[in-house]
Parts: structure tokens; C-alpha cells; sequence
């Protein structure tokens, strides 16, 4: 059955998929946004409201005439974004939680599903992660978590006075063609950083850098495999007041990473790579359990990391 979609912040990387995937699946879509993330873009067939979610009134004049919000529209970034914008990070996604939490609710939306963030992770010490162990995992140290953990509260408390069903969707480590490198190191996500880094290096013999020692470990996710969980989790009854990581199973270690994206940009280059001091926030180890997703929903990441880096690489050759 078609629905009427509201994305907020739909004209973002992982948004701009979403509304890919939700057309294809046949449901109206509406993409709310200011644009103010780097590499937002006004969304081209599809009906676009540009405005500021943090005004209340505005919101829910955009959300008029649907039954289905995806919430993706917050202040987010890289690891270095996290520490330098801290207090914008949680002021800012507060405002747009309470507007377009309220709005959905006084509209009485069939649902509102909220994409959180691994980040709510950030102190797991269980591996791999299930989503009941965030009920015993210690609060997140950084801004960014705590916002998206804040989040995940707003759609138990709006459930609990207003009988506004929601579901939690926790990406893992997205990445895909659309992304962009950022100027800063750590502004943008690894993969960007890491293959920018390895094509402006090209033929020369210097060394990749890489913050921290490279065994960091993460989940990356292709951004169509993410679109294709929130969609199917947004149509499926079992996913009505549920929560669920959406993830790869496939364990990486960042150095593999670095030496996978060098291979590729520097064939015949000897791999070498420099560490450069990391952050206090830069978890070594976030890995989810995956199970749920598959046992209700039906869903798994198709997109192995090998194939996804051939195509984004790709991408990005033809972009420079």
C-alpha cells in the first residue's frame, strides 16, 4: 500500500537514498530540508520543501498530508565534527526532535521512524551488540550519541502520551557514492577521507594517515543497503515500536581499510601508513548484532565492503 512520506532531512547522503528507495517502492514522498549539511542537494522529481525544522509552526505546515515521517534531519558529521561542534550538535537536534516529534504527533502520523546512530553504542563492552544490550550499556560520552540516544527517548515518550507509534533505526558506519570527502580530517567519514587521501597521494611513495593506530574496528554498511532496512522496517508491522541495528555483519579493521582503498587507488605503490593522534570519543571496537533485522523484517546487507569500494572509488575517479 502507498503511503505519504515525510523525510526530514531527505536531501542528505543517507536521505537521498531513502527517497530513492521509497519512490521505487511506489509511496509519496515529500523531503523537508534547509540544505545546510555540505554536499545537500535539492532533490530533483520529487516534491522538495526547503525550511528550518527547528521552527515549529513551519514543520508542521510540511508535515500536512501524510501519514508517515522518516526522521533523518540532524546536525552530524565525522569524528572531529563531533568534538568541535558539541554544543550545536545537542541544542539543534533537540529543537528539531521536539518539532517534528510534536508535529507527527498532532497530525496522528501512522508512525514516525527515527534514525538513531551506532553511536548510542559508544561504551558497549558485549560483541557483538544486540539491541536490548543498550538497556545495560553506559549513557555515550560524546555529544552526537547522547543527541541520538535523546532521540531514541523522544520516541518512547511520544508513544507513552500521544500513542505515536515509532520505529528506532540504528545505521552502522554508511558509506556509498554520494558522500563526500571533507577538507578537515575527521569533518567527513573514514572512507571519503581515507580514499581522498589515496588519490591526491596517487604515484607518490607517501604514507596514508590514519588516526589512531588502525585497529579500530567498524561495520561499514552500504548507504542502499541502509535505504532498503529503514524502508522495509517503515512498511512492516513487526516493525511498529521496535528497534533495530541495520548493519553488515563484516568486522573491518581500519588498517585493512586504509590497505583495501590503497590497493585500489595505488596499484604497485608499497602500502605505508602513518598515525596521527585521535580523538577521546574514537570507540575501538562497534559491532552489532544483526539477527533481529533478518528474523522480522526479512532483511541483510547484500553489499559486500569489496564491491562497495570498487563502486565508490569508481565514482569518485569520475568526479575529480
Amino acid at each position: 500500500m502507498s503511503t505519504r512520506v515525510v523525510v526530514t532531512g531527505g536531501a542528505g547522503f543517507i536521505g537521498r537514498a531513502v527517497v530513492s528507495e521509497l519512490q521505487r517502492r511506489g509511496h509519496g514522498v515529500t523531503v523537508v530540508d534547509d540544505l545546510s549539511k555540505e554536499g545537500a542537494e535539492s532533490p530533483r522529481d520529487v516534491r522538495f520543501e526547503r525550511i528550518d525544522l527547528t521552527d515549529a509552526a513551519r514543520t508542521r505546515a510540511a508535515f500536512e498530508g501524510h501519514d508517515v515521517c522518516v526522521n533523518l534531519a540532524a546536525k552530524i558529521g565525522g569524528i572531529a565534527y563531533f568534538h568541535k561542534f558539541p554544543a550545536d550538535i545537542l541544542a539543534e537536534n533537540d529543537r528539531i526532535y521536539s518539532a517534528t516529534f510534536r508535529a507527527a504527533a498532532q497530525l496522528k502520523f501512522r508512525r514516525i521512524v527515527f534514525i538513531s546512530s551506532s553511536m548510542v553504542f559508544e561504551n558497549a563492552s558485549v560483541f557483538p551488540s544486540r539491541e536490548t544490550d543498550l538497556l545495560t550499556t553506559p549513557p555515550p560520552v560524546s555529544a552526537y550519541g547522547f543527541s541520538k540516544l535523546s532521540g531514541e527517548y523522544y520516541c518512547r515518550a511520544f508513544y507513552d502520551q500521544f500513542a505515536l507509534p515509532y520505529t528506532i533505526i540504528r545505521p552502522f558506519n554508511a558509506y556509498g557514492a554520494d558522500e563526500l570527502p571533507g577538507d578537515e580530517v575527521g569533518i567527513a567519514h573514514v572512507i571519503p577521507d581515507l580514499i581522498k587521501k589515496a588519490l591526491d597521494a596517487g604515484s607518490s611513495d607517501a604514507p596514508l594517515e590514519l588516526l589512531g593506530n588502525g585497529d579500530q574496528t567498524r561495520c561499514f554498511t552500504h548507504v542502499r543497503d541502509i535505504a532498503r532496512g529503514i524502508v522495509a522496517a517503515m512498511e512492516s508491522p513487526a516493525g511498529v515500536n521496535e528497534d533495530f541495528n541495520i548493519s553488515t555483519a563484516q568486522e573491518t579493521r581500519i588498517l585493512d581499510l586504509a590497505r583495501m582503498i590503497h590497493e585500489r587507488c595505488r596499484p604497485g605503490v608499497p602500502f605505508r601508513v602513518t598515525s596521527a593522534p585521535t580523538f577521546a570519543y574514537d570507540i575501538q571496537r562497534r559491532v552489532p548484532e544483526v539477527s533481529k533485522a533478518l528474523s522480522l523484517l526479512n532483511w541483510r546487507a547484500e553489499t559486500t565492503l569489496e564491491s562497495g569500494l570498487d563502486e565508490v572509488i569508481a565514482a569518485y575517479r569520475a568526479r575529480r
